[in-house]
């Protein structure tokens, strides 16, 4: 299929085969072809400015046309040639100076080579991806804050990992990344069913989705309560009515053929009919038979591929029921649109003694009030608001420097380490407990000093 991208369009075929890193030319047609390496010319050989003050951008340095530069590329003239004679045009390349020279060769490159390089998806490269062109789409998680979570929540091969996000699988594909392809994952989802679009880029083999299981948010509480059955699914009864209405079509649909087939010779008994005619008729009642059965088999198939697909929805939401009730997973990160508050009460009970947890949020208040909600309820400790803060620098010979722009935020992350809740105490008492405890600790301090 045709690949769009940043107005370029090739096809992959001529890709298969090759290693990642390979760098492509985008050939006439689409077609792709390994660039062979050229030694560059440097900037040494070329005369060069030592100030850029006097250099005026009116519009006419540059004595090629938008047309004579199409005319060249409709006559097939390669990029890097075009690049070449846009700079022997240019009346004030050379009063440029040496890096100024760089930075205008290195932005016609980039217009006029079609030069592609294929690399491996990874967690880095997605989220900056991601991050740079549909922010919204990840709740503008920005990659270091990604990361961030990656660490804190303590994820290696071997895990048992709740993870409850609306990132587009962003944040389950770097979680599935980091574990390897060992340990279980229990996807908590609201709606329908999980989105993983952003999982499927990551390109994993089929071995990583066999310990990937999804559980639907709507049904967490009746979890907990132990109400909860497979039966009472609001799904599966629609599928068993449409299951039910098809088979009862099926049934209609025959009884009206038969009943057709019967009436039919019973009208065109008495009636006089040329053999040439009777023939017309035998072939039209052959087609609409064979039709019909051809309908019917179709009808029959796609029964069997919803019980199907019905009976292995059961049997996931069996195991990953199973896998909850447990009580023992060994972390759970939270990143999604919804409150955290409520999603993080309710998740945290399925998570075991001495766990890390993370939370993330595109905005502080929400993270403050689930704070607070924790330090009320108890059986956390460690617990910890912060919010990264990033600074790209370039780095090149005798001009690193912070770059100008940067991104005002990347959103705040509450951590903490689950602890065993001692249930026969209230939170009323807790809290007061703790309130004794501080200032008492702090005369003891005071009653030691020496005076």
């Amino acid at each position: 299929r045709k690949i769009i991208f940043e107005k370029q369009w090739f096809y992959l075929d001529n890709a298969i085969g090759h290693i990642y890193g390979t760098t492509f030319e985008v050939t006439s047609g689409g077609n792709l072809q390994p660039k062979q390496e050229v030694e560059e010319t440097t900037t040494e050989t070329k005369e060069a400015g030592t100030d850029n003050r006097n250099i005026v951008d009116d519009g006419k340095s540059q004595k090629l046309t938008h047309d004579d530069i199409k005319a060249l590329k409709d006559k097939g003239i390669k990029g890097q040639e075009i690049v070449q004679q846009l700079i022997e045009n240019s009346t004030t390349f050379r009063d440029k100076t040496e890096f100024a020279q760089d930075k205008y060769i290195k932005k016609k490159k980039k217009k006029y080579e079609a030069v592609i390089t294929i690399v491996k998806p990874s967690t880095r490269i997605l989220s900056t991806m991601y991050y740079a062109r549909e922010p919204g789409k990840i709740n503008h998680l920005r990659y270091d804050t990604l990361a961030q979570m990656l660490t804190l929540g303590n994820i290696h091969a071997g895990n048992k990992m709740i993870v409850m996000e609306t990132c587009a699988g962003l944040v389950l594909g770097a979680v599935m990344e980091r574990m390897g392809g060992y340990g279980s994952i229990i996807q908590m989802y609201p709606g329908g069913g999980p989105v993983r679009a952003a999982t499927s880029c990551f390109g994993f083999p089929k071995p990583f989705f066999d310990n990937l299981h999804e559980f639907p948010l709507s049904k967490v509480q009746s979890l907990l309560s132990g109400t909860f059955s497979i039966e009472t699914l609001p799904a599966d009864p629609e599928e068993n009515a449409l299951v039910e209405e098809e088979s009862n079509g099926l049934s209609e649909e025959k009884q009206s053929s038969l009943q057709e087939t019967e009436e039919e010779p019973a009208t065109e008994a008495p009636m006089e009919i040329s053999p040439t005619e009777e023939q017309d008729t035998m072939d039209i009642s052959a087609e609409d038979a064979e039709f019909k059965e051809n309908k019917e088999k179709e009808n029959k198939e796609n029964v069997r591929e919803k019980q199907i697909k019905q009976w292995e929805r059961r049997k996931k939401l069996k195991e990953a029921a199973a896998l909850l009730r447990e009580k023992n997973a060994d972390g759970l990160i939270v990143a999604s649109k919804f409150h955290p508050t409520p999603l993080l009460l309710s998740l945290l009970e399925f998570v075991a003694p001495s766990r890390p947890f993370v939370v993330y949020c595109q905005y502080k208040e929400p993270l403050l009030e689930c704070y607070t909600k924790l330090r009320e309820r108890g059986g956390v400790i460690n617990l910890k608001l912060s919010e990264t803060w990033l600074r790209n620098y370039q780095v090149l010979p005798d001009r690193s420097h912070p770059k100008l722009t940067m991104s005002g935020g990347g959103g705040y992350l509450l951590s903490g380490i689950t602890v065993v809740l001692e249930k026969g105490k209230s939170d009323s008492s807790n809290s007061e407990a703790l309130e004794m405890e501080e200032p008492s600790s702090k005369r003891c301090k005071l009653q030691d000093l020496p005076c």
